[in-house]
This record gives structure tokens, sequence and C-alpha cells, in this order.
């Protein structure tokens, strides 16, 4: 089984696709770090910055939707049953 990166970098969406992607594939961590920072209350402002790279401070649009897409993609692969059971990838 392949690994995924601990800490890639992040495109300014999510993937949409009602099936799981390689792209979601390689953000599993990223995915998982999401849920957890929300779970704690963490400020989105600080996970865009350290889990996503974006700096809100300088790009604070791009920081916010990137946060929101991916946090959705995380949580829909979460109720899916495909982030936990690593379902099949695309």
């Amino acid at each position: 089984m392949h690994t995924p990166p601990l800490d890639p970098d992040v495109d300014d969406l999510a993937p949409a696709e009602p099936v799981m992607t390689s792209y979601d594939g390689q953000h599993v961590v990223t995915y998982i770090r999401l849920l957890q920072a929300e779970g704690e209350g963490v400020d989105w402002r600080d996970v865009a910055r350290i889990v996503l790279h974006i700096d809100p401070d300088h790009e604070p649009d791009r920081a916010r939707n990137a946060y929101q897409s991916h946090l959705s993609r995380a949580k829909w692969l979460t109720e899916q049953g495909r982030l936990l059971r690593g379902g099949g990838t695309k």
C-alpha cells in the first residue's frame, strides 16, 4: 500500500468528484489534520497557514476558500466511509 505524504501542498480547491480521487489519496493526512483541528476549535487561519501552506494575511480569499473546500471534502469522505477505509481511487 502506498503511504500518503505527511505534509503535501494543496490545490486551491479540493476535488468535487463523487468518488475518491488520487488527489484525495495523496491528501488523506491533510484531511485528517483538518478534521482534528476543527474538532479542537483551532482558528481556520492557523490551519490554513500550517496545514494548507497558504498565508491568510496575504491571500485571505484563497486561504478561506481552500480551507472550506478541503474541510468539506474531508467531511464528505468521512461520511462516505472512504477516508478511514481508504476507498478506491480513480
